[in-house]
């Protein structure tokens, strides 16, 4: 039912656009005249939690990047950058993302492992990119890359870089020969400049831990945004969703997939086998679009969050817990940007981190931006609301373009 419905959306919002397109014809593509960049590398976009990329029918009906306008990718390609959108599993775990990822990259069948299909009970080999590869040149330690991860697509680049760099042991151990994908070998860490997450649930996000939510109460802050936003919330049905189609028959969430990922206990323990590769450029955006309430409790900024978040947002500023591990989230995780803890996205907890300096950008340390005033959807370019995302874009590739 789900997948029928989720057809017909596409369905119409495809007829719609092109109805569009017969009234606003866009103006052709003129780029600009390139300025004397350092590097020129490709720029690639990896989609969030249930997100959608280049690879996808629908992504030219509704594109993730842009959204309600326009593409962004198009528009990046049109000032003059190398630019594509990879299509990875909506609701797939870290690893078999980053295994997909690759596959787009190199143009080759996705290999999951042998080891890892055979622990979590799943086909080892997914799609073949063979002859249709995401980029147009090669992909290699002379053509490098830029990658971009949107919320689990943060974690999803982490766990590529590491894989290539370090490849898997127990990958290599389990498999004969040549039946071993190169991704496991590793060896090709320096195949990446600079990786960029956007929103990144790195520490795992308080909007996952399903157990800590109390009834919610009708108090003035929930009365008020109700005011401004009605009372369209569809989190709750979706995160419902979204959790039963990884649950086993006593609830507990099955392992391989991303809300295992992204529960805080889950994610910590999965930074301990990525590490921060020396030769690599990190950079880290978090979002914040909460404000402290005169209880100490975040809760939504009218305006800048979009509905579908804010009731679950209002749940994120207002918990504090430890977790089954012993992880204490206290009031510095309170702010988020409606899905994402504020904290948690400025960088993982066992990584080297400095301020972002113009003047002084590092390698191989995470170069936390300034906090990025917008919610969980913002580098989407919001979804009920507008944003032009195309200008952040144009001033964050040259200034890597500029390194």
């Amino acid at each position: 039912m789900f997948i029928i419905l989720k057809e017909l959306i596409v369905r119409i919002l495809s007829l719609l656009l092109s109805l569009l397109s017969l009234v606003n014809i866009s103006a052709p593509c003129v780029p600009p005249e390139k300025p004397e960049y350092n590097t020129e590398y490709a720029h690639v976009l990896v989609h969030g939690l249930m997100g959608w990329g280049s690879y996808d029918f629908y992504y030219d009906a509704m594109p993730y990047w842009g959204m309600l306008g326009g593409d962004a990718v198009e528009k990046l390609r049109c000032a003059g950058f190398e630019c594509y959108a990879a299509s990875v599993a909506p609701t797939g775990s870290a690893w078999d993302r980053a295994c997909e990822l690759y596959a787009q990259l190199t143009g080759t069948r996705v290999d999951y492992g042998k080891a890892h299909s055979e622990k979590y009970g799943h086909e080892r080999y997914g799609t073949d990119y063979t002859g249709r590869p995401l980029m147009a040149k090669e992909w290699n330690a002379e053509n490098k890359i830029n990658l971009y991860g949107h919320s689990f697509g943060g974690v999803t680049v982490r766990l590529l870089a590491e894989l290539m760099q370090n490849g898997s042991e127990e990958e290599r151990a389990a498999t004969a020969g040549d039946s071993l994908s190169e991704l496991f070998t590793g060896g090709k860490g320096d195949w990446i400049y600079s990786i960029t997450a956007l929103t990144a649930p790195h520490n795992g996000t308080s909007a996952y831990e399903s157990e800590q939510w109390a009834p919610m109460s009708e108090d003035a802050v929930r009365a008020e945004l109700e005011k401004v936003y009605s009372k369209l919330d569809i989190t709750v049905a979706m995160f419902n969703f979204f959790v039963g189609m990884h649950s086993d028959e006593n609830g507990a969430i099955r392992p391989d997939n991303a809300h295992y990922d992204l529960r805080i206990d889950n994610a910590i323990a999965l930074n301990e086998s990525i590490s921060t590769l020396p030769d690599v450029y990190y950079f880290s955006y978090a979002a914040c679009a909460t404000k402290a309430d005169e209880n100490g409790n975040h809760v939504p900024t009218a305006g800048e969050i979009e509905p579908m978040f804010y009731t679950r947002s209002i749940g994120i500023g207002k918990n504090t817990f430890v977790t089954e591990a012993g992880h204490v989230i206290d009031e510095k995780w309170l702010p988020n940007d409606g899905l994402v803890n504020t904290y948690s996205a400025l960088a993982p907890l066992n990584a080297p981190q400095v301020e972002y300096n113009a003047d002084n950008v590092q390698k191989g340390v995470w170069n936390v931006m300034p906090i990025f005033d917008g919610d969980h959807t913002a580098f989407m370019g919001d979804l009920l609301f507008v944003r032009d995302i195309v200008p952040f874009f144009e001033e964050l590739f040259t200034m890597i373009n500029m390194l």
